[in-house]
């Protein structure tokens, strides 16, 4: 394609004047920053081009039109968390078993849950009384539904600034339109129900600040983010190891003593803020058992795409050998209708050696040490975008019981890399892929199949395409030719394996109902797990 094709979709929103281009690493090698929230680049302006006002109208539609859809249970966790923390003091918050969905996310959330339960009280009384469990009127569906889309305008304006402030913005306008309108978001957000929009747009505000210089705005946020949702810590070691080596040591290795202090006291503040009431209560170690409920198996209900799905599927492949050819192998009994199968509790293999949270811990510390040790040495902003990426990564594909909508963790950053090679675009592509569809058994119902399809083909068609155009290196090797095919051939395979999930569910046979999240689990693990072998090596590639 001519250099005009990543025009196409760049034409969705206005143009924007830049006073100049500055790399984030000339950024890095600067003095740090005080705490401020002023962009440093580009118009400051905090008011919509016609086509963006477009642009959030369209998108806001659509989740209109999705209000009556396909609920989880995840709307009555909600729901009774309003309820929560309007009808008890904040003593009862943590210890209230009125209803199964307990509340298990840190204070921070609990406080955003408070305030939005204050006009839901005004709208239905109903919405924010305690016992009054699994209510779904419209009223309470109408005003939850809203409060995402409400709340969720905290990314976009976080994507609006990237592009303000972008090297190149055309590229990030493509990457950020693909971010705001993100099928991830559809599908968890507005269709299942969560509020992820809202966090990761604290993430991107925190990623901004670093890219911006501003590394004490970019710790206070994050040290914010952790104490809204503790997902959040899986990627806190790269904050770490980036803020000490840029922020609290000389550019020569010396401790700047200042800079630390004024950062750990602007962290330790939010935490107080946090911790504190529940400490004073006494209630520390209650709220921590919340926070971290270790008795939970292996595997989620439906196995996230990692690389436990992977072994789960190869101790079930095993266990069926041994069953057929009688081979002289041990097996655990126990196994042989354990929860490996699909269902909530502990993992147990029949074959292999049984995973304990200690080795999944390990495994996952051991990859971000080594990630770690490249952004000690070159803690530029890329390498710490790449590094947190990676930390997230890791603990996605090697972590206990992680949930599939934990893929966003991994979504999310590397969207903002996928213009930078088209070794990354290609990595960012397949990890793409491979995390939606690894979502699409989220929305099991028939009613959202073709929601789910075609919005996910027609932002690929709409974001994907020209990121490709604008990147793409002819494979000038026999090696990256054959990669490339292998890659394009592995894209593809997800309309089959589309078509296969349609025929077992058109079966209706008991036997196969837990076959179509294997065969999607198993298949989207094996491009996740490229997708994080190839990242890696990119990322230490690399100079």
């Amino acid at each position: 394609m001519n250099p005009k094709g990543i025009d196409t979709l760049a034409s969705l929103t206005t143009d924007v004047s830049h006073s100049g281009k500055v790399s984030p690493e000339k950024i890095d090698a600067e003095s740090p920053q005080p705490f401020h929230f002023k962009e440093r680049h580009g118009s400051s302006s905090a008011f919509l081009g016609s086509t963006e006002r477009e642009i959030l109208i369209l998108s806001t539609i659509i989740k209109v039109l999705l209000f009556p859809a396909y609920r989880s249970t995840d709307f009555e966790v909600h729901r009774n968390w309003l309820a929560i923390t309007h009808s008890l003091p904040l003593s009862k918050w943590y210890y209230d078993t009125t209803s199964e969905w307990t509340l298990d996310y840190p204070p921070f959330f609990a406080y955003f849950e408070y305030v939005l339960s204050i006009p839901a009280s005004l709208i239905d009384p109903k919405i924010v009384d305690l016992k009054n469990l699994r209510y779904d009127a419209w009223s309470v569906i109408a005003y939850q539904r809203t409060t995402v889309i409400i709340t969720e305008l905290v990314l976009g304006a976080a994507l609006l600034r990237f592009i303000r402030g972008a090297v190149d913005p055309s590229s990030q306008r493509i990457i950020s339109i693909s971010l705001f309108l993100h099928p991830g978001f559809l599908i968890v957000d507005h269709i299942h129900f969560q509020y992820n929009g809202f966090m990761f747009g604290i993430l991107l505000w925190s990623i901004l600040a670093a890219r911006n210089g501003n590394k004490p705005l970019c710790g206070l946020l994050f040290a914010i983010l952790l104490n809204f949702k503790h997902i959040y810590m899986y990627i806190a070691p790269a904050y770490f190891i980036y803020l000490l080596r840029t922020y609290c040591m000389t550019p020569n290795g010396r401790p700047n003593l200042p800079n630390f202090l004024s950062l750990a006291n602007a962290v330790v503040v939010v935490f107080i803020f946090s911790l504190g009431p529940f400490v004073l209560l006494g209630q520390l170690n209650q709220l921590l058992s919340r926070l971290f409920p270790f008795k939970r198996g292996l595997n989620h209900a439906y196995w996230a795409p990692n690389a436990w799905a992977l072994t789960t599927a190869l101790d079930r492949v095993l266990l069926r050998y041994v069953t057929i050819s009688g081979a002289d192998i041990a097996v655990n009994i126990t196994a042989v209708s354990s929860t490996s199968r699909g269902q909530i509790g502990d993992t147990v293999f029949a074959v292999l050696p049984n995973i304990k949270p200690v080795h999944t811990f390990a495994i996952t510390l051991s990859f971000q040490i080594v990630f770690l040790l490249k952004l000690w040495f070159v803690p530029t902003y890329k390498s710490f975008l790449t590094a947190l990426t990676l930390c997230g990564y890791a603990s996605f594909m090697f972590g206990w019981h992680v949930h599939e909508k934990a893929v966003l963790l991994i979504l999310v950053p590397l969207s903002l890399l996928a213009a930078d090679s088209h070794a990354l675009y290609r990595t960012y592509l397949i990890v793409t892929v491979a995390g939606v569809y690894g979502l699409f058994p989220l929305l099991f119902t028939h009613a959202e199949t073709f929601i789910k399809i075609a919005y996910s083909l027609i932002w690929g068609f709409m974001c994907l395409g020209p990121l490709n155009r604008s990147t793409y290196e002819f494979p000038s090797t026999f090696p990256s030719v054959v990669l490339d095919r292998l890659e394009k051939i592995y894209i593809a395979g997800f309309g089959v394996l589309q078509i296969t999930v349609w025929l077992i569910d058109a079966s209706g046979k008991a036997s196969l109902a837990f076959l179509p999240l294997l065969v999607t689990s198993v298949y989207c693990s094996l491009g996740l797990s490229w997708g994080f072998v190839r990242l890696s090596y990119l990322y230490f590639r690399k100079t």
